[in-house]
Formats: structure tokens, sequence, C-alpha cells
């Protein structure tokens, strides 16, 4: 509990910052389990590069993009109620998730060598129901750090399919 605590002021005084290394942190944690339960490679065979690749994408591209969008996203629809979450997910999944799937998926082919059909498939399938869930429970300045958490799985399988031989 205290930890917890400890993660909620660090939030308030510096909402941003704590947000972009959560996702980085997240991404990375994502990788590690690829390698570490899925993979089994061991302490010795672990590809540390690799799991900083997943770390940089989560603090460069994935925490400052999407954090920024669910601060756009919640000036223009405020509220909590279930309509408003619901609107969130449309708006979301029909503006958003192209634009910025469009640009995500390239950049994890070119980074990990897993073909961008395959990742979209994947996600067509999970997120919209996430994020229905993630626009209804969870307050602004937890989003992030809520859908990194629900994507240290998928992060896992996409560490693990990319990296296959």
């Amino acid at each position: 509990m205290a930890l917890w605590r400890a993660y909620q002021r660090a939030l308030a005084a510096h909402p941003w910052k704590v947000q972009v290394l959560t996702a980085g942190s997240l991404m990375g944690l994502g990788d590690i389990i690829s390698q570490q339960l899925v993979e089994r490679r061991g302490l010795q065979e672990h590809q540390t590069g690799r799991t900083l690749t997943m770390v940089s994408m989560g603090c460069g591209f994935v925490g400052p993009v999407v954090g920024g969008w669910y601060r756009v996203l919640d000036r223009l629809i405020p509220g909590t109620t279930k309509v408003d979450a619901l609107k969130k997910m449309l708006l979301d999944q029909g503006a958003f998730a192209p634009c910025f799937l469009g640009c995500f998926l390239p950049l994890v082919g070119v980074l990990n060598g897993m073909p961008a059909q395959d990742n979209w498939a994947k996600l067509k399938r999970l997120w919209p129901a996430v994020q229905l869930a993630n626009f209804y429970l969870v307050p602004l300045h937890y989003r992030l750090a809520v859908v990194q958490c629900v994507a240290v799985v998928w992060n896992s399988y996409l560490s693990w399919k990319a990296h296959q031989l």
C-alpha cells in the first residue's frame, strides 16, 4: 500500500512524467515476461537490448501519444457516465485507433520484424472492449497506466512473436 500511495503522490505531482515512465516500464515488463516466462531464455540469454527497445517504445511513443490523446478525449467529452464512456470508446476506435495503429504497427514491425497484419488482427478483437471498460471505470489520470497494465500481456505476446526464429 505504501508503494501505491507513493505512486499516487508522484502522479499528482508530475502526471505527464509518471504516465510516460509507467508506459515505458510496463512495455519493458511485457518483454521481460515474454523472454523469461514464455520463451524461457533464462537470465544468461536475456536480450537486454530488446527490452530497452520496448521501454523506449513506451516512453517515446506509446506513453506520450496515448496519454495526450486521453487528455484531448476528456476535453472533447467531459463526464463519466455510461453514455460518456460509450462516446469516448466510439471516438477512440473510430478516429484515434486507426491513426495510432497506422503509426504504431509499422514501427513495431520495423523494430521487431513482425508483420503488421498479425498485430492488427489481434488488436481488432481485443481493444474495443478494453477501452469501453477503461473509459467507464477508470479516472483520466489512471487510464494510461491501466491500459498499459492490460497491455503487458499484449506486449509479452508481441515481443515473443516478433522474436521467434
